[in-house]
């Protein structure tokens, strides 16, 4: 191959993921919008909560020792009557006691209890995990849960795309003669300064993206099933002999606990020894679970049914203290005990990335470096849509062109089929991208022929 045919190939191989460099990002744009912002603000819940439920969430502390959980269970319960589901302890000195309630009307509350008085301090329905209303519907707009199950494989799809985005972008801009690449902003207006507002921007944070793409995954559809199936099968996922053995219901650990691992959340709960008897009360597990040094934060969900069990978890922002806790309901015997020491490989790095992803690890310097990555995938966006607006023609998309050399296709087709495997979604949507540029392409065609 002469010296300039091998420039013509490179050239034409540049101009091709040029192209769906800027296709793919056109595509998930509004999806990378979404993820940005609902994620940037869902890194600060636990603050947000704090100012918009101060009332219901803090109290002073007092000289006096917080009354016992069967009490303030029951204060809970005489000012919404129902059927408590669980209990969490308060957190810390300054922190109330949360009841959650399932009432008559088929509503489960979130009922504040002060620890010292006893007092019912309000309710809210009860989010699970994002602690309020508002923060729930943050987290369900982050992975589109109110379009359903579709809704859910356009965020997987948008979260492969943003890997590979990330690395086309550093092959565009990667230098081919002499020196750096754009690595500050140098033009002064116009199209060039957004150009280098983009390339700057996503040269220093690609690899924040590509993290906040790859640890959001596990908890995907597609992507995320099949990891969960082979860390399992691998034995590098759920604890070896899990369950030791013990007769399992079929109720998932996630409906049982809103803080559970993510690698065992799927996997059944336990039964009780005997289905009769009588149950353990709420201050002797909590003794329990105390005793075996569970940390504050934590909740006990009580049985389902007569078979049920005990459930005490906890999911802090330090990891290594993440704790599950299974126990007979009329027995007490600890059924089931493990922490993240306890997962395999794959699990640990699963609920280590996770922790991180929600900006959990850290404290404050983890939620402001993601919030600084969610802002920049803000900036891409605004900025790759501003360039592509600037340069299309009037009435046009302004796509580039597709290539002519032949090549291309070879040259590519083993990243883009290694691509399409590693993120079956990504590659689902290749084959519909190609499909709509076969027909464009047929289309006109047959139409200059005509």
């Amino acid at each position: 191959m002469t010296e300039q045919t091998s420039r013509a190939a490179s050239a034409a191989i540049y101009r091709a993921v040029w192209r769906w460099h800027f296709i793919a990002g056109l595509v998930i744009l509004p999806f990378v919008l979404i993820l940005a912002i609902t994620g940037g603000i869902y890194l600060f819940k636990d603050e947000i909560n704090d100012a918009a439920h101060s009332r219901l969430r803090l109290v002073t502390p007092a000289s006096v020792q917080m009354a016992a959980a069967s009490v303030l269970a029951a204060a809970a319960l005489e000012a919404h009557p129902g059927e408590i589901r669980s209990y969490s302890p308060p957190a810390g000195a300054d922190r109330s006691a949360e009841v959650d309630i399932l009432g008559p009307d088929g509503l489960k509350n979130t009922v504040y209890v002060d620890p010292y008085s006893a007092e019912v301090l309000g309710t809210l329905w009860d989010a699970g995990a994002a602690g309020s209303p508002a923060m729930y519907v943050v987290r369900k707009l982050h992975s589109l849960e109110y379009v359903g199950w579709f809704g859910n494989r356009l965020i997987e799809m948008a979260a492969g795309w943003m890997v590979l985005l990330v690395a086309s972008g550093i092959y565009l801009w990667w230098p081919r003669g002499k020196g750096l690449g754009t690595v500050s902003i140098k033009a002064s207006r116009g199209r060039p300064w957004w150009r280098d507002l983009h390339a700057v921007t996503g040269l220093y944070t690609g690899v924040f993206i590509v993290f906040l793409a790859m640890t959001g995954l596990p908890w995907s559809g597609v992507w995320g099933g099949k990891f969960y199936d082979i860390a399992n099968e691998l034995g590098l996922g759920m604890p070896e002999g899990y369950w030791s053995g013990l007769p399992a219901s079929t109720v998932p650990l996630a409906d049982a606990t809103d803080r559970a691992p993510w690698i065992i959340e799927q996997q059944p709960v336990p039964l009780s020894g005997a289905a009769s008897g009588v149950p353990q009360t709420l201050d002797q597990v909590i003794a329990t679970v105390e005793k075996r040094g569970i940390v504050p934060g934590y909740a006990v969900s009580m049985p389902k049914g007569p078979e049920g069990v005990f459930t005490a978890s906890v999911y802090p922002d330090d990891i290594t203290y993440e704790r599950v806790i299974h126990l007979d309901q009329y027995s007490g015997e600890v059924l089931y005990d493990a922490g993240l020491s306890d997962l395999g490989t794959l699990g640990r790095w699963a609920e280590w990335g996770i922790s991180v992803h929600m900006g959990q690890e850290w404290g404050l310097a983890n939620q402001v470096v993601l919030l600084l990555a969610c802002i920049a995938m803000i900036g891409l966006s605004v900025s790759g849509a501003t360039m592509w607006w600037k340069r299309r023609p009037s009435g046009a998309l302004g796509v580039p062109e597709v290539p002519a050399d032949l090549r291309i296709p070879r040259t590519l087709l083993l990243m883009a089929l290694a691509a399409g495997v590693f993120f079956p979604l990504v590659g689902l949507s290749m084959l519909v991208l190609v499909t709509v540029e076969l027909a464009v392409y047929l289309g006109r065609r047959r139409k200059h022929l005509a």
